[in-house]
């Protein structure tokens, strides 16, 4: 028996290698392709971005048409047209839906796609430019493309060197890259996001107004405007939020102290003894009102970079507080920079 079960785990241990081995060629050809991406790939993108009423086609046959399925999916979920067009499909009428506003986004790894290469020139007859995510800039593919980009590997993780699969991992992550360089462009936000994607729980909470959402005045962590910095901490320390509220005897919004506001002045060298709370915060910080869509409050949280949000009526009386994960639920967000709790 115990022959059986050491060979058992010897062949684990074989299998798992394989697919370790696997991960690594396939991560190798990734960080490759991340030091070889150049100038064309910025052109691709600005031809891209400059699109008016056009679309972008993305087109291939086999892997690498299902890979560009995903891609035109991923782009049009982001703010940017595209849809995918099957090569052999536009030679037998489709191809009436391109116009000389598109961008054609040609996909092969060998450069040498028969039905795809044979597409070519007609799409670029009715005066469509053409880019071309190939393996072999130097290939048939390369030669009747307006602008290349590398995508190759060295090797495929398959180990007869046959079934694409390294080549198609760096294809996927090079549309990827691409897609989320124009959501900088555009500067695409959750609330565009949303817009695209009404359905799920994250869409569902993103149509919600933020009166649904926030923590009511009566549970907010509220301080007045002239207390002490040691008042807010210690409001702040029985609240969840990482945050204290600075307002008037009415009620409107003065001020907010955050964790981060606290941090920042320990680096400095400061002391919490003696300050006033208002000197260690933010003065009228940024609010919305309960009305909003989350969706807009979370694009106000990300255009400034705060997870804490006070809600405020008119005339700035404090209706509420909103904080990013009573938008998003459980889970996180990641933003360009630093999150912080500071408004």
């Amino acid at each position: 028996m115990a022959g059986v079960a050491d060979s058992m785990k010897e062949k684990e241990k074989d299998i798992l290698e394989q697919a370790r081995e696997v991960l690594r060629i396939e991560a190798e050809g990734l960080l490759r392709l991340a030091e070889r991406l150049d100038g064309n790939f910025v052109r691709c993108a600005e031809m891209i971005f400059a699109l008016k009423k056009g679309r972008v086609i993305v087109s291939g046959i086999g892997k690498s048409g299902i890979v560009g399925r995903k891609i035109a999916a991923t782009l049009s979920s982001t703010g940017t047209r595209a849809f995918f067009l099957h090569p052999v499909e536009a030679m037998h009428g489709d191809l009436g839906l391109a116009s000389p506003e598109d961008v054609f986004l040609a996909l092969s790894n060998s450069g040498e796609t028969v039905e795809l290469n044979a597409l070519l020139p007609s799409i670029r007859g009715m005066g469509c430019p053409v880019v071309a995510f190939t393996g072999r800039p130097d290939s048939t593919l390369g030669g009747l493309a307006d602008l290349v980009v590398n995508v190759g590997v060295e090797r495929e993780a398959c180990p007869l060197g046959l079934a694409p699969t390294a080549s198609t991992t760096a294809l996927l992550a090079a549309g990827d890259a691409l897609a989320v360089a124009l959501i900088h462009k555009r500067g695409f936000g959750p609330g565009d996001f949303k817009r695209r994607h009404p359905g799920g729980a994250l869409g569902q909470r993103l149509t919600a107004r933020v009166s649904d959402l926030m923590l009511p005045r009566d549970a907010a962590p509220l301080v007045p405007a002239d207390a002490s910095l040691e008042e807010a901490v210690r409001v702040m320390d029985q609240s969840a939020l990482g945050a204290a509220l600075l307002v008037d005897r009415e009620n409107r919004l003065k001020g907010i102290v955050t964790d981060g506001d606290l941090r920042r002045l320990l680096a400095r060298g400061g002391v919490l003894a003696g300050l006033p709370a208002l000197s260690a915060g933010t003065g009228n910080p940024k609010s919305v009102g309960a009305d909003t869509l989350a969706a807009d409050a979370l694009n106000v949280m990300e255009r400034h970079q705060i997870t804490v949000l006070p809600v405020a009526g008119v005339e700035g009386q404090v209706l509420g507080v909103l904080h990013l994960h009573d938008i998003l639920g459980k889970g996180t967000v990641r933003f360009n920079g630093n999150p912080s709790n500071g408004a």
